[in-house]
């Protein structure tokens, strides 16, 4: 949870984003790559599950679990806060929670 990029995934799929290619689109500067990487990652800490839909070819959709729905609120809180606090300060490090 703690990694970069973890947030902003879990947002787009509370957000109700399901598919790989929606979830690069919403979410700026991450790569395809690292969303691989973070998806195993979150599936392993049981937050998001894999659907493999057999159809040819093959569809893939991703969704939260209840224990990535429950983060979901808290995800939202620390969102709002970094909106409210963050400085207009160019040399301040930037965060990759998206705007809820």
């Amino acid at each position: 949870m703690g990694q970069r990029w973890s947030p902003s995934i879990l947002l787009a799929l509370g957000r109700g984003v399901e598919r790989f290619g929606e979830i690069v689109a919403m979410t700026a500067g991450l790569s395809a790559r690292m969303l691989t990487v973070r998806l195993k990652q979150l599936e392993a800490a049981r937050l998001v599950e894999r659907i493999v839909i057999p159809t040819t070819p093959v569809t893939v959709r991703y969704r939260l679990t209840a224990q990535g729905l429950d983060l979901i609120d808290a995800l939202h809180a620390v969102a709002g806060y970094v909106q409210r606090w963050e400085v207009d300060d160019p040399g301040a490090q930037t965060t990759d929670l998206p705007s809820v």
